[in-house]
């Protein structure tokens, strides 16, 4: 077994059945992982609140101020290098470099998260990602005014960002099944609204007084939670003697207060999803146990450990020879012996390069409003700064309903789709609708921007997480592959990232009526390359339907 972060050993070494310790590590997995993803988002928010004041109008702070501008300070207001006609353009660079970045990154990082250790792999991007988000805020402080040092602390930070979400998805993807992944990936993805809400409040606190903080603050956040992650991340159930919920279906009441030697001698395969992983409280459980004898002991018969079993009997063929066990060490060899993925073999799953592309189109959408929101309050609405970074949080805060949403509907119908499309067809008039009455009152601002930001957010949120964690599992279910797939949706979707607040930035000169035209197209694109996955989905469900009436057709055809 790998070596395990010492508060974790301690953990292990307590007499708590398998059944509870499964369920405690699940809980604690998903909660760790959305505090880490929390940081990573929290960090990446300060530059949108902090370029209101980058450059600002100085003719209205020297009227506040009492202050006489002359053609030697009339720019006294604002940083340089954005102290420019041109600030519009360095500040897209800024975000682009990042975000590009990133993108390649992404594509990298993906590939290496398979074949390394992901809790090191996580603990180390976070520390570095802290340290970048600081270096831009020390700028600051150290009254550098150079832009090719803020591009570098951008491109830098976007490497290094890019080891985050590969590693936080496949490590909730390695703990749980598909049975209830949409809705536990729809809440557990709200870290994204979370991470920019919180970096948007922290960020607002100190934009106007001392913007270097807005950056420096964050920063330590994130160094602080990768030191945390470095001494108790479990990436895989394996590192501590469980099995995996995609290995073998295996069905298992667990029995057993020591694992320190699994030895799995009794097992019925179930079709449907893993009883410890996906459904505890179902009724159809197994009596087979896990039990506590040296490995090498003679197993206990069938017909002494199955008591209650409801198995059908086409189901009872074992998956694993008859007296085959799985111990911790066992367990972890086969995790380690696994083969990862290629590039070119992940690229080749059915549905990877439609969502790709989808998730390119409307990530563009997404990150234009994480940039340029707070901005496009301030002129828009005339709040200060602080205001407009607070505002601007409702959209986000409407993000999470909206990942929710769709990962619950998705769950139910099983259309993951066709709820992308339905989201993406609403997304598109309801940004015509902020753009025209979003300004026209609080309230009227408030309501829009939590329908525009659920319907905006909920697709992304479903194709980033759940449809990520199937693609990534749908190879005889397979985990290996779960963060090179999503390091390749996520790594296109980046890319779209990084170009839509590059176009906002040459665009936005033109009016910002023309900006929220090129999110309405960027979205209807969205929509149409998902066209081929909604259709495959919708012929599904009509064979669906048709099958039982062809049963009954046959059955009355067999008794005639």
């Amino acid at each position: 077994m790998p070596q395990l972060p010492l508060l974790i050993q301690a953990l292990h070494s307590l007499p708590i059945t398998i059944r509870n310790r499964v369920v405690w590590y699940q809980y604690f997995i998903l909660f760790f992982t959305f505090v880490c993803y929390t940081t990573y988002h929290l960090s990446r928010k300060p530059i949108s609140v902090v370029k209101s004041v980058l450059h600002q109008n100085c003719t209205e702070v020297a009227a506040k101020k009492h202050f006489v501008i002359t053609d030697k300070n009339n720019a006294f207001c604002s940083w340089a290098p954005f102290d420019k006609g041109d600030y519009t353009e360095l500040l897209g660079s800024l975000e682009y470099a990042y975000l590009f970045a990133y993108a390649i990154g992404m594509l990298v990082s993906g590939h290496i998260a398979e074949r390394v250790n992901l809790r090191h792999y996580l603990g180390i991007g976070m520390l570095l990602s802290g340290l970048t988000t600081a270096m831009f805020g020390f700028g600051y402080y150290l009254q550098i005014h150079r832009i090719e040092y803020y591009i570098f602390v951008q491109i830098f930070g976007g490497l290094v960002q890019a080891t985050g979400w590969p590693s936080v998805v496949a490590c909730v993807g390695h703990w749980f099944g598909k049975g209830r992944r949409g809705f536990i990936m729809g809440v557990w993805n709200s870290h994204t609204s979370a991470g920019n809400i919180l970096g948007s409040v922290i960020a607002g606190l100190f934009v106007s007084s001392s913007w270097g903080l807005s950056f420096i603050v964050p920063g330590a956040i994130i160094f602080a939670v990768g030191c945390f992650c470095l001494l108790l991340l479990i990436p895989y159930p394996t590192d501590v003697g469980l099995p995996s919920p995609h290995d073998n279906d295996l069905d298992i009441m667990v029995q057993s207060v020591t694992p320190s030697t699994l030895d799995i001698t009794e097992y019925a395969p179930n079709t449907h999803d893993r009883q410890w992983f996906d459904s505890p409280d179902s009724e159809q459980q197994q009596t087979s146990s896990l039990s506590a004898s040296p490995v090498g002991a003679t197993p206990p018969s069938r017909a002494s450990s199955s008591v209650n079993q409801r198995v059908p009997a086409a189901d009872t063929d074992p998956l694993l020879p008859r007296h085959s066990t799985l111990t911790e060490s066992t367990a972890s060899s086969d995790m380690g012996s696994r083969k990862a993925i290629s590039l070119l073999g992940a690229v080749r799953i059915p549905g990877v390069i439609e969502y790709s592309l989808c998730l390119f189109f409307a990530k563009l959408v997404s990150y234009t409003f994480l940039y340029w929101l707070p901005n496009y309050i301030k002129h828009s609405s005339g709040l200060n700064p602080e205001e407009s970074a607070f505002l601007s949080t409702l959209f986000d805060v409407g993000g999470i309903v909206g990942g929710v949403l769709a990962g619950v509907v998705s769950d139910v119908t099983g259309r993951r789709a066709l709820t992308c499309m339905m989201m993406l067809l609403l997304a598109a008039p309801m940004l015509f609708v902020y753009e025209k009455f979003g300004d026209t009152s609080l309230f009227n601002s408030i309501v829009l921007l939590l329908i525009t930001g659920g319907l905006v957010n909920g697709p992304y949120a479903l194709i980033t997480t759940a449809v990520s964690a199937d693609l990534g599992t749908s190879v005889k279910g397979d985990s290996k592959a779960l963060a090179t797939v999503t390091a390749i949706i996520d790594g296109t979707g980046s890319m779209g990232a990084a170009l839509g607040p590059l176009l906002t930035g040459l665009i936005v000169n033109t009016g910002w009526q023309n900006v929220f035209y090129m999110l309405m197209t960027a979205d209807l694109l969205a929509l149409l390359l998902l066209c081929r996955m909604g259709l495959s989905e919708i012929s599904e469900c009509r064979h669906q339907r048709t099958e039982p009436a062809y049963e009954d057709l046959a059955r009355e055809s067999t008794r005639s």
